[in-house]
């Protein structure tokens, strides 16, 4: 009878690893529809600065808030990885593991517990793996898995499939 299938390893949550995050999880929508808060935003702003009583100071900072959020929609990826890095979470250390019950995944400041039975996709990347399930998302990074560990990910992806 062969073994249960286990693997665990240790990865530090540094900038490589947030930026790597990003750019194999997140679809970067860049059409006007992107924009569409940060517009009604300045919008506003420009419509209290120019035609209300308002108090001055709260008129341009709902117009400086639009043009902030511009901002944070061009540069999508550094700004997520900035707002990452700033986290209590950066640079700590996550304890990953991978068995037949299915992944955890531990940190000081959160753990995630994920049965096989509750993941809905598995989804391969380029550069590791997205975990769909009912709390969101995950991302695992290959260069955090051994070639076990990714095979034995290629067949749950494989078995979904064929379900």
């Amino acid at each position: 009878m062969p073994e249960p299938f286990t693997y665990s390893t240790t990865y530090e949550l540094d900038k490589a690893h947030f930026q790597e995050c990003f750019s194999e999880s997140v679809v970067i929508v860049t059409s006007i529809s992107a924009y569409k808060k940060s517009i009604a935003l300045t919008v506003a702003g420009m419509l209290l600065v120019l035609f209300t009583e308002m108090n001055p100071y709260a008129a341009w900072f709902v117009f400086a808030l639009g043009i902030l959020e511009a901002v944070s929609t061009y540069y999508q990826k550094p700004w997520w990885v900035m707002r990452q890095m700033l986290s209590k979470a950066a640079k700590g250390n996550v304890d990953l593991t991978i068995d037949e019950h299915g992944i955890v995944s531990k940190s000081f400041y959160a753990s995630l517990t994920l049965l096989w039975s509750d993941v809905q996709l598995i989804e391969s990347t380029q550069l590791g793996w997205l975990i769909k399930h009912a709390q969101g998302r995950s991302y695992i990074s290959n260069k955090n898995l051994s070639a076990a560990a990714i095979t034995f990910l290629t067949e749950k992806h494989l078995q979904q499939h064929n379900s």
